[in-house]
C-alpha cells in the first residue's frame, strides 16, 4: 500500500466556478492531490503530457463540443487513467454523451466530497485495480458519538473494536476526547505515547510514523490513545486529524473513533471524513433528548441516515420509558440495544472489556452483533466501489 495521494488533473471550463470545484475536492493534499489546475480545456493537453497524473477531472458548466474532444482525446492518450466530469450546470442530456466520449463517471455539482470521493474510489478501482487502491482510504472510519456525556460511547468503542478484531481484521482506535479520554483506561493501557506527542513531533505523517505512536492491545487492536492533561489538547488541529484519518484508513481494514459530547469542530471534521456514525444513548428522558438533537444535527449536516447506527444502553432500565417511547422521541429505533449489566462496570474497572471478560452474556451478545453488522457492511462496500449501484444507475438515466 502506497498511502500517496492520487494525483489528479483538474481542467475547469468557461462559466465554472473554481469555489465550487474546490469544495468538491476530497481531502487536497492528503487523498487527492491536484498537481495541475487550468482554467482552458485546451490548456490541460501539456500538462497532462508533461506532469504525472493519475485521474483527470475535467469541470464544467454544461455541455459543449470543448468537453467531448478532451474526455476522448484523453481517454485516448492514456485508456487506463479515469476521467471523472464535473457539472455544475443542468444535465440535459449530458450524462450520456459523456459516458459515450468514454468518461468513467459523472458528477452535478454542488456535490458532497464524500461523494467525489466514492467516484473517485471505484474509477481508480476499475481502471487501476490493486496498484493504485491503496492510494485512497477505503478501511470504514466508524465514529462513535453521543451529544450527552455518560452513555457508554467508550464502552461501545472498546468492544466494537474488539469484536471487529474477532472477524480476522486490522482494527485502529483514535481517542479523540482529547481532554478526558478513557480509551487506554477501558482496555488496561499504560498512555506512554499518545495524539498529543504524534502531533507535537513534527514532520510529515505516514503510517509507519503514525503506528510508532499507537498503542497495542492484546486482542491486536491499535490505539491512538488521547493525551494525558487536558491543556495538550490545543496541539491537536483538524488539519492533522484529517491527515491521521487518510493514513488510518488506508493500513487498516477499521478505524473507530471515540469522541466527546457534543459537536465541536474536531467532532465535525470527523464526522465529515467518516464513512459511518454510531450514536449512542441512554434510556433516560434527557439522553434520549440529546440524541435526538444528534440525530438533527447529522441530518442538518447531510449526513445519510442508512449510514448510522443508533445503539440503545442499559436498554431493560426499569425508569418508565418504554421502547415504544425511545421511537416516538428519537424517531427510530435502536439498531441494537445493550442490557443493564453489572458485569460491565466490574470489567470497566479491570480494564477488560465485557466482550473479553463475559463472552457469553446478553451484554457481550450485543456488542458482537454491531460488530457483526459493521463486518456486513465492509464486505458489501467491497463489491459496491467495484459495482455501480442501481440507484447511481437511476441517477444517471434521470439527468440524462
Amino acid at each position: 500500500m502506497t498511502g500517496r495521494p492520487i494525483k489528479a488533473i483538474v481542467a475547469c471550463d468557461t462559466g465554472v466556478s473554481r469555489e465550487a470545484v474546490r469544495a468538491a475536492l476530497p481531502l487536497v493534499g492528503t487523498i487527492v492531490d491536484v498537481v495541475g489546475l487550468v482554467d482552458s480545456l485546451e490548456d490541460a493537453w501539456p500538462i497532462m503530457q508533461d506532469t504525472p497524473n493519475d485521474l483527470l477531472l475535467i469541470a464544467c458548466a454544461d455541455y459543449s463540443d470543448r468537453v467531448r474532444y478532451l474526455i476522448e482525446g484523453a481517454v485516448k492518450q492514456r485508456p487506463e487513467r479515469p476521467v471523472i466530469v464535473l457539472c455544475e450546470g443542468q444535465a440535459n442530456g449530458f450524462v450520456q454523451r459523456a459516458f459515450e466520449a468514454g468518461a468513467d463517471d459523472f458528477i452535478s455539482l454542488p456535490e458532497s466530497s464524500g461523494q467525489v470521493m466514492f467516484a473517485i474510489q471505484k474509477a481508480i478501482a476499475r481502471k487501476y485495480g490493486a496498484s493504485l487502491a491503496g492510494a485512497v482510504a477505503t478501511g470504514p472510519l466508524i465514529v462513535v458519538v453521543g451529544p450527552k456525556g455518560g452513555t457508554g460511547k467508550t464502552l461501545v468503542s472498546a468492544n466494537l473494536a474488539l469484536g471487529l478484531g474477532a472477524g480476522q481484521k486490522r482494527v485502529a482506535i483514535v481517542d479523540l476526547d482529547l481532554q478526558f479520554g478513557d480509551v487506554g483506561l477501558s482496555l488496561g493501557l499504560a498512555p506512554e505515547r499518545t495524539i498529543y506527542d504524534l502531533a507535537s513531533s513534527g514532520g510529515t505523517l505516514d503510517p509507519d510514523k503514525i503506528g510508532a505512536f499507537m498503542t497495542s492491545h492484546s486482542s491486536g487492536v491499535d490505539v491512538l490513545l488521547a493525551p494525558t492533561r487536558p491543556d495538550q489538547a490545543s496541539a491537536v488541529s483538524v488539519p492533522f486529524l484529517r491527515d491521521v484519518y487518510t493514513h488510518l484508513r488506508g493500513a487498516y481494514d477499521y478505524v473507530i473513533v471515540d469522541t466527546p459530547p457534543g459537536f465541536n469542530p474536531e467532532v465535525i471534521a470527523t464526522i465529515d471524513a467518516s464513512s459511518h456514525v454510531c450514536m449512542v444513548g441512554m434510556l433516560d428522558a434527557l439522553s434520549l433528548k440529546n440524541t435526538k438533537l444528534g440525530f438533527e444535527t447529522l441530518d442538518l449536516m447531510g449526513y445519510s441516515g442508512d449510514r448510522i447506527r443508533f445503539v440503545l444502553n442499559r436498554a431493560d432500565s426499569r425508569v418508565g420509558i418504554t421502547l415504544d417511547d425511545v421511537v416516538s422521541i428519537v424517531g427510530r429505533k435502536p439498531d441494537v440495544s445493550v442490557p443493564s449489566s453489572r458485569d460491565i462496570p466490574r470489567a470497566v474497572n479491570e480494564g477488560t472489556p465485557i466482550l473479553a471478560a463475559e463472552p457469553r452474556t446478553e451484554a457481550a451478545r450485543s456488542f458482537q452483533a454491531l460488530a457483526s453488522m459493521y463486518l456486513h457492511d465492509g464486505d458489501s462496500a467491497v463489491v459496491t466501489k467495484a459495482t455501480p449501484t442501481r440507484s447511481s444507475l437511476l441517477r444517471r438515466r434521470k439527468a440524462s
